[in-house]
Parts: structure tokens; C-alpha cells; sequence
């Protein structure tokens, strides 16, 4: 079995090219030895050892780079899809203010926890203007979710009810974002190895989607990076990559990523991105 077939986890979709990023997993953060912070309580993100090795996911990325359009042959457009993990939150409005003021859509992996119920109802504001709502788990409790395959889906179906008086009957949502990440480690201290195999197939099983990202801001780390370091964060991480999968926060201490949101937005549009959401690349059904 050679490299490509051993790192079949990313889950290159067949669909979408343009979108094939969305299964890696290559967060900057996880080789400075960083961990990413929710709210102002104790850290629930990526430790250094709760990632996958990087190196191995960053041998895929390369080819993915190099991927064409199935259709035309041609080189493959410049894609970025803008995502927020944690929110909603105090700093959601700032970010949805910029997004329109931008005309730029992006994808929102929520939750519902004590600290975020009240922020709720910006749900709504963020489908009328054409935002995409996806799922992060109710809790983010690492411990609680990654039980077992049962605690997390109990959790996922937890938040799916909260978010029902703000999200339309009609909208499915079915993409999701594993917290940690879909090779993260740090599920192997409460459910075991074979955990994230296990719910990465359920996933896919359901007809869903599983998202991570290779271009992380690192906003949500400790001593809360100013906006001009997570502008340099994205600018560097994004490289020459022409499919970017960025991963901010919008939870309730990164107001700095509010803030470099203009800049970042505008960087990515003078090198020629284009913007959409997840549902665009990994479209379902």
C-alpha cells in the first residue's frame, strides 16, 4: 500500500475537486506546540498531541495542489471557504458585519453551550444572509463527547434541537466539524483508537459530511494573537495553495479575528480567490 492509499482518511471527494482540501487536517498550530482555546474557560481545542502527524497530511496537500478541473482540463481555480468554529457568540456580529459588508459568504461550525445559547438567535441573521450553519457538537466537552460513538452523536443531536427555532425546517444540516479535528488523538484517551475511524464512518454512512481545514489562523491560542499576527498567520499558512480551507473563530475572546477579517478577506481577493462555503464543494445527496 503506498503513501496515498494509507492516508485515504482525508476523504478526497469524487464530487468536488475544487473542495478536496476539506478533508485534511494540517493545522499550523499543532507544530508550535499551541493549543486553541474556547471562550474563557479551560482549553478544548488542538493540543500538539491531540493532531495527527502533519507531515504525512502535508505530502497529500502538495498533490492536491496540483489538481485540474475534471471538466475543462485546465489549471483549478483559486478557491477559499472562509469557516468559523466555536461561535455563535459577542463576536459573531462583528464578523457577519464585515462578511456583508465584503459580499463574501462563509461557513459557521457551531454550538450551544452555556455561553453561547443566549448568542443563538444570530443564527438566523447568518442564514438570511446567506451563510451556511454547520455543526461542532453541543458542548465541545472532549472528554463527554468522545466517549463513545453513542455520547457523540447524542450530543450532535442535542445541538441539531437547540439550533431548530433559528435555522429553517427545510435547511439540512448535515456538514460537521469534529472538534480537534477529524485525526485528532486526544479521543483516544476516552473512547479509544478506533474512535474517529468509527465516526468518520457513521458520517459518511448517514449521507453527511466531515470538514477540517489546512489553513489555520491560530487566533484561538494562548496570549490572544493580535489581528495583524492572525492576518500574518493566514497569509503564510495560505502559501502558493490554491483550494484553502481557512479555520478562525468567532467565539466570544477572539475579537481580534473580527478584526483582521477585512484584511484577510480583501488578501484573498486581490490574489484571485474565489469565495464559497463547504456546501458548495461538498455538495450532499
Amino acid at each position: 500500500m503506498d503513501l496515498f492509499d494509507k492516508l485515504k482518511q482525508v476523504r478526497i471527494s469524487k464530487r468536488a475537486r475544487r473542495g478536496a482540501v476539506l478533508g485534511l487536517c494540517l493545522c499550523a498550530a499543532a507544530g508550535l506546540g499551541t493549543h486553541l482555546l474556547l471562550g474563557g474557560g479551560a482549553p478544548v481545542g488542538c493540543t500538539q498531541e491531540d493532531l495527527a502527524d502533519t507531515r504525512a497530511v502535508m505530502a497529500v496537500q502538495a498533490s492536491v495542489s496540483g489538481s485540474t478541473d475534471a471538466q475543462s482540463g485546465a489549471a483549478a481555480d483559486k478557491v477559499v471557504y472562509l469557516t468559523f468554529d466555536d461561535g455563535p457568540s459577542a463576536t459573531t456580529e462583528s464578523v457577519l458585519d464585515t462578511l456583508k459588508a465584503e459580499g463574501v459568504p462563509a461557513t459557521f461550525f457551531v454550538m450551544a453551550a452555556d455561553n453561547n445559547e443566549e448568542y443563538l438567535p444570530l443564527l438566523e441573521r447568518t442564514v438570511q444572509e446567506g451563510h451556511l450553519i454547520a455543526l461542532h457538537t453541543c458542548s465541545h466537552d472532549y472528554k463527554s463527547i468522545y466517549k463513545s460513538p453513542d455520547a457523540y452523536w447524542d450530543d450532535l443531536q442535542k445541538l441539531r434541537e437547540k439550533l431548530l427555532p433559528y435555522v429553517p425546517a427545510d435547511q439540512e444540516i448535515k456538514w460537521l466539524r469534529f472538534p480537534g479535528g477529524s485525526t485528532n488523538t486526544v479521543s483516544r484517551r476516552y473512547g479509544g483508537k478506533g474512535l474517529m475511524p468509527q465516526l468518520k464512518t457513521e458520517v459518511e454512512q448517514r449521507g453527511w459530511q466531515w470538514v477540517d481545514w489546512n489553513v489555520c489562523a491560530e487566533d484561538a491560542v494562548g496570549g490572544h494573537p493580535s489581528a495583524d499576527t492572525i492576518y500574518r498567520n493566514v497569509v503564510r499558512e495560505t502559501g502558493e495553495q490554491p483550494h484553502c480551507v481557512v479555520l478562525m473563530h468567532d467565539s466570544a475572546t477572539t475579537h481580534t479575528t473580527a478584526e483582521a477579517l477585512p484584511d484577510i478577506i480583501r488578501w484573498y481577493a486581490d490574489n484571485g480567490y474565489t469565495f464559497l462555503t463547504v456546501a458548495e464543494a461538498l455538495p450532499l445527496g
